[in-house]
């Protein structure tokens, strides 16, 4: 399994992958696969042109089976979005090395803490998470498209690694 890195150019191969994360686990997302194909190659390069972002798609036997993105943020915060995994390729390790690379990025970035968003019902991907020692903010993230629930926001400090310094 390997990572690519995507750019503006990729927005083909980002539009596949990202169509397959929201048509196989709309419960997963509160985007929602309705309000995506219909946003043409612009709305596609613009998401992928945003400054200082970090897109990958992990990529197993020549197939596209998983995706992230790293935002850059303020106050020494990034931001780990859009994961997901082929159904096909969980268990492999391809959300730990998707998570990874976010991390590293972020790091490199000069980021002291890495954030993300849950669903609250997202039990497997908050478990995941966890493992990779994001906990809980016990704050309060976006409102869904309910209305009234929201977002389980979950972080990481990213202190020094031994040999860094």
């Amino acid at each position: 399994m390997r990572l690519r890195v995507v750019t503006e150019a990729d927005w083909t191969l980002w539009r596949e992958v990202r169509l397959a994360a929201l048509a196989e686990s709309p419960h997963a997302f509160k985007a929602r696969l309705q309000d995506w194909p219909h946003g043409g190659e612009h709305r596609w390069r613009e998401r992928l042109a945003m400054p200082a972002a970090h897109n990958l798609v992990a990529v197993l036997d020549d197939h596209p089976v998983g995706m992230v993105a790293g935002l850059p943020g303020a106050g020494g915060t990034c931001e780990l979005r859009s994961l997901w995994v082929d159904p096909r390729a969980r268990g492999r390790g391809v959300g730990d090395r998707l998570i990874a690379a976010v991390e590293s990025w972020a790091r490199t970035s000069g980021a002291t803490t890495l954030r993300l968003a849950v669903l609250p019902d997202n039990d497997t991907a908050a478990a995941l998470y966890r493992r990779h020692g994001f906990v809980d903010m016990g704050e309060p993230g976006d409102v869904l498209p309910d209305g009234v629930t929201r977002e389980r926001v979950m972080a990481k400090g990213l202190g020094v690694l031994p040999g860094e310094r």
